[in-house]
């Protein structure tokens, strides 16, 4: 009997030590498993951010492709070559910090798509980098801060918070009430990089010697904040006088008559004509109560300087407010910005919009900016304010600006560079008071001006982008039940299944 029990206890520990070696078997097998799992999950992680690095695929799923870069943006960044640096000098509680900040992402990764760019991109925190803002306030000649740089080999774009944002504007009593309505960044943003890319910079003369705005004149009425801010937009601004002067520099893109106080001598005008007749490009500012003997001249090209003066929407009754614009190059970017003109002079075509166009030898006058109804032409400057005299104003809507263009024709083969005007019935809007005075429109109109005049992309065909408005109606009824819902019924949910929880663990 104690033999058969030997051999029994022998066959357990057998079966036990078989048990023991395939649970142990299972446990390694189960570990190499895991092991081998945990090996392919990672070998998978490493190679799909692999891929991603070298592949990168990002989607929209924004209902309104809100975070897309458009075509035209994605065309040009394809395009260039070189290096461009983007340097951001914006304060991170600003309201298009955020905005500024995911648009250059896009720009960025559309960069890295291109193998001939390189594009860089520095945020600098103008409240927390002192010693990096001090450094690049004396390069760059900064006074305020949220302002992005452009800067490709030395030429450099500034575009101001100011500029990125597109407002509605409406005159209630004597205030005006803005709302926003639209970003600018991505317009304005690749405007800027096409604009640095160029290697030639335009270089525009300012007329002197009639009592002319003087570019070096820092007084109110000067022009030295303008053409500050010319020379920071890649534009060459110099003098010119014409008494010296017996033709106008070969090098000329355009050329700027900024408030004439004293007739220009006939040789001076002959060298305007001949000018303008080899396919030059000018600007011409008329102030009201001025004689600067260019009438005859801008008659020639189909623009009608009045003595009148255009009343319009006002504050003080001294400017005239403008939202809306004509459908010209100049103008399709202004949007609804406001700007602001004093006493303007109203200028328009000589001739009909239809006689101008039928007749292919005569220039084509289109009307940039005019007086909205229920403005008029006043007669009468001394009149403070000016009151509506229908024996002797006229009712609008009158011009205050206008642009010409001569020698363009789309039914040629060849492309033939045509003559461009722009007249405008003031001057003093963008004179440094008036600039600091904050119309966002007035140095807009003038840079689109300029660069309309000297043929430069402005990428007029971005649209701005809208910002996403979500609007909830709820009458009485429909409040209250939510109210239950969030603050009784919810909370009171809650409480009962940790009531229910509470006594099922106490059985």
């Amino acid at each position: 009997m104690e033999h058969g029990s030997d051999i029994g206890s022998a066959d357990d520990m057998r079966r036990a030590r078989r048990s023991l070696w395939r649970h142990r078997v299972r446990r390694l097998a189960s570990g190499i498993n895991t092991s081998a799992a945990v090996l392919l999950a990672l070998s998978i992680a490493v190679m799909a951010n692999y891929l991603a690095s070298i592949r990168l695929l990002r989607w929209d799923i924004s209902s309104k492709r809100y975070g897309r870069l458009s075509a035209q943006t994605v065309s040009t960044i394809s395009s260039l070559k070189g290096e461009i640096l983007i340097r951001v000098f914006f304060q991170t509680g600003h309201q298009m910090y955020e905005e500024v900040r995911r648009i250059l992402r896009e720009y960025e990764y559309a960069a890295e798509r291109n193998p001939n760019l390189r594009l860089r991109v520095e945020f600098v925190d103008p409240d927390r980098d002192i010693a990096r803002v001090r450094e690049l306030k004396q390069k760059y000649d900064l006074k305020d801060p949220n302002v992005v740089v452009f800067e490709a080999e030395g030429r450099r774009k500034y575009v101001d918070d100011a500029a990125l944002m597109e407002f509605d504007y409406s005159i209630q009593g004597q205030e005006l009430k803005k709302k926003l309505v639209g970003l600018k960044t991505e317009q304005l943003f690749t405007s800027a990089i096409r604009s640095v890319s160029e290697e030639r910079a335009p270089v525009v003369y300012f007329v002197k010697g009639h009592g002319e705005r003087d570019i070096e004149d820092t007084a109110p009425g000067g022009y030295s904040d303008m053409a500050r801010r010319l020379r920071r937009d890649n534009v060459d601004a110099r003098s010119l006088s014409l008494a010296t002067a017996r033709e106008i520099p070969s090098d000329a893109s355009a050329l700027v008559v900024a408030g004439p106080e004293r007739k220009f001598a006939e040789a001076e005008i002959q060298v305007l004509r001949r000018y303008l007749d080899r396919s030059g490009r000018l600007l011409a500012m008329i102030d009201p109560g001025t004689d600067s003997g260019l009438d005859r001249l801008l008659e020639a090209w189909g623009v009608r300087v009045s003595r009148q003066v255009a009343v319009g929407a006002t504050l003080t009754g001294r400017e005239l407010v403008v939202t809306s614009y004509g459908d010209h190059p100049v103008c399709r970017s202004m949007g609804q910005l406001v700007t602001m003109f004093y006493m303007p002079r109203v200028v328009e075509p000589v001739w009909g919009a239809g006689e101008s166009a039928e007749q292919t030898d005569k220039p084509r006058v289109s009307v940039l900016v005019s007086n909205p109804a229920p403005g008029w032409a006043e007669s009468d400057l001394s009149q403070s304010p000016p009151r509506f005299d229908k024996d002797a104003d006229r009712p609008g809507p009158v011009g205050v600006s206008v642009a010409v263009e001569k020698g363009a024709s789309s039914l040629l083969d060849v492309e033939i560079r045509p003559t461009r005007l722009v007249v405008v019935g003031d001057s003093y809007f963008v004179s440094n008071g008036a600039l600091a005075a904050g119309a966002g429109g007035n140095e807009a109109f003038f840079m689109n001006a300029v660069n309309w005049l000297v043929e430069r992309k402005t990428l007029l065909g971005i649209e701005p982008h809208r910002p996403l408005e979500l609007t909830l109606g709820m009458d009485r009824g429909r409040l209250r039940t939510a109210f239950l819902v969030i603050v009784a019924i919810c909370p009171g949910i809650v409480a009962v299944a940790g009531v229910a929880v509470w006594i099922r663990r106490r059985r």
